[in-house]
């Protein structure tokens, strides 16, 4: 059985005076897809904040890869293989595609390897190569997110963090970026920890699924398990 790659354990963080997680604790397995579903407001984006430091735990340990990385500087973990592709895409507007995908790679030395992931991502992404030239903020929706994974992967990641990829998209672009998210992490090994408000796609896509309320964690299981649920059914997938 595959070690886990990420170990949240009693994990407590605030906005303020605000309890925003009260004690959550999950793992991540190497090479597994995990999504976590819950409400708007459950908690759900503010885990993935706080695994990178963005949001600073008040109590309880973050784990990766074996070593507590609560505290480190946000900067510090994508050289150490923990990248996340945040809500909203946060792509840099000003810049062109290239432009945003080197940016990926900024901590990198490695710059024949860089040209080989970026005309991969290309690959992965045909569109992106069409607008190399292109102004980020002159993207799609759809195509800021294609940005945002692609930047990603130029980190090289071992675990990706993906924060709510569906979030205004058409449904073909949706269907088409979790199609990717399947091919790099069956083809390239990624690990991947997704938070999405669309719970089906979400359960269709992972292996295990944890179930948030109000800061908690309220249910763990396999994806195949959760999807029959009639109690998750009913709260989150419309019926």
């Amino acid at each position: 059985m595959a070690a886990p790659i990420l170990e949240l354990a009693g994990v407590h963080s605030a906005y303020g005076r605000i309890e925003a997680l009260k004690g959550i604790s999950l793992s991540v397995k190497q090479g597994e897809i995990v999504t976590i579903i819950g409400a708007n407001g459950a908690g759900k984006s503010t885990t993935l904040m706080t695994i990178c430091g963005i949001v600073p735990a008040t109590a309880g340990e973050v784990r990766y890869d074996g070593a507590i990385i609560s505290g480190l500087n946000p900067d510090l973990l994508p050289p150490r293989g923990l990248c996340q592709v945040p809500e909203g895409r946060r792509i840099f507007p000003r810049l062109t595609v290239e432009e945003n995908l080197n940016m990926g790679a900024f901590f990198r030395k490695d710059q024949d390897q860089i040209a080989r992931d970026m005309e991969y991502a290309f690959t992965l992404f045909p569109v992106l190569r069409e607008r190399r030239r292109q102004h980020g903020g002159t993207l799609s929706g759809g195509e800021q997110q294609m940005l945002a994974i692609a930047r990603a992967l130029m980190s090289k990641p071992r675990l990706l963090l993906l924060d709510e990829p569906s979030l205004g998209l058409a449904p073909l672009i949706v269907k088409r970026i979790f199609e990717i998210v399947h091919k790099i992490n069956q083809q390239d090994g990624v690990t991947i920890l997704l938070v999405e408000q669309n719970a089906n796609l979400a359960l269709q896509l992972a292996t295990r699924g944890y179930v948030m309320e109000t800061g908690k964690i309220v249910l763990e299981d396999s994806s195949a398990n959760l999807l029959k649920n009639p109690e998750i059914r009913k709260a989150y997938l419309g019926e």
